[in-house]
């Protein structure tokens, strides 16, 4: 693994999450990638692309069969968009593809228990994929955090220690359990965002081999947006696709810094300075560990990123519900960041726009009033 900061270098290890400066890892190599021709015979699931998710025994990974989630197209509107229903994993989020493999590559390294902060659906997954795994499981979440998201983690079996204050606390405080349990986090851990990049293989593959024009993705640590980044990349440069979308941010404005980062053409995000409350709890990231990557995949694809309005957010409930579609909150923030793109010249008429909704509405009722 390399650091992006210093060029230090490490052997993957399951104590191993970060470099002794501070900054976030990644691999150093680029990953293989699979044969088109070869998809044909293989399972519709994330495995299906095996070969650039860096698992040594593929057929022994940790897996509840998730992946290929299905692309809807919006019956609203004149603009060609297609919602990708990620919420339909065996955990209700988005987060399934990164547990998967970081769970998988765990196990591979001989770890048999592991811990994770969260606002809630990453604890979901890493607990649901642990207790796959057999693995001891503590996961540490803001004491705000939805009773459903909560619950969920409980069922699995994992131990659930509840964090006073806002996000950020609760990754200071899973930080002493990581110096003697391996650390499945899924913001510094770069598996975790192999597994995420399955998204845009999915998206190009449905798409008969071919990138939209922008992807549009709820960004709070930005796993997400940094997983479809990594992913078109790779389909490019291997020639499967001859584009790359533009990767539009959707953030809530309760809790935006990299939309203040952004805005003002800054290479650093800062510390959120005003943080409130917001529905969209999943993306409420004071400071992101991996922002400055985030910027560079907006910028690098001529992208965006917008906020959104609290009764916005609850508004997105209401307008896809009406399409038939129950996502929480934090999801609902494509919605007005769609218009908000359109209204900025940014997503143009004739337009392919995918728009990623991330998490079930189930995890989070009673946020939102019908």
């Amino acid at each position: 693994m390399l650091c992006g900061e210093c060029n230090s270098r490490f052997a993957p290890d399951p104590m191993r999450y970060r470099c002794e400066c501070g900054a976030a890892l990644d691999f150093a190599n680029p990953a293989p990638l699979f044969a088109v021709e070869d998809l044909a015979s293989r399972p519709t699931t994330i495995w299906r692309y095996h070969e650039a998710l860096r698992i040594a025994q593929p057929d022994d990974a940790v897996s509840m069969g998730e992946g290929m989630t299905p692309p809807v197209p919006s019956r609203v509107g004149d603009h060609d968009l297609r919602f990708k229903l990620d919420f339909t994993f065996p955990t209700g989020s988005y987060k399934d593809r990164g547990a998967a493999v970081l769970i998988s590559a765990l196990r591979e390294m001989g770890a048999d228990a592991v811990v994770e902060d969260s606002s809630g659906n990453a604890g979901a997954a890493i607990a649901a994929y642990a207790a796959r795994a057999g693995m001891r499981c503590v996961i540490y979440a803001p004491s705000g955090t939805s009773p459903a998201k909560l619950e969920q983690i409980r069922v699995f079996g994992a131990e659930l220690r509840l964090v006073d204050g806002d996000r950020h606390a609760t990754t200071e405080a899973v930080l002493e359990a990581a110096e003697t349990t391996p650390y499945a986090s899924h913001n510094w851990n770069p598996y975790f965002i192999t597994g995420v990049k399955t998204v845009a293989f999915e998206i190009a593959e449905q798409l008969g081999w071919r990138a939209p024009d922008n992807v549009i993705a709820p960004v709070g640590f930005g796993s997400i947006l940094l997983g479809l980044r990594l992913g078109f990349s790779e389909l490019r440069r291997h020639g499967i696709t001859d584009s790359t979308p533009r990767l539009l941010a959707a953030q809530a404005a309760h809790c935006c810094p990299v939309h203040v980062a952004w805005r003002v053409g800054a290479d650093v995000v800062g510390r959120f300075a005003d943080p409130r409350p917001t529905l969209a709890e999943g993306i409420a990231s004071t400071r992101p560990i991996r922002a400055r990557q985030v910027l560079t995949a907006v910028r690098q694809t001529e992208g965006a990123v917008a906020t959104v309005t609290e009764d916005e957010i609850a508004d997105g409930v209401r307008a896809l519900a009406r399409e038939g579609i129950y996502v929480e909150p934090t999801s609902a923030v494509v919605v007005s960041a769609f218009d908000r793109f359109v209204e900025q010249g940014v997503i143009r008429d004739g337009d392919l726009t995918v728009s990623i909704l991330t998490g079930s509405g189930l995890k989070a009722a009673g946020k939102v009033l019908a």
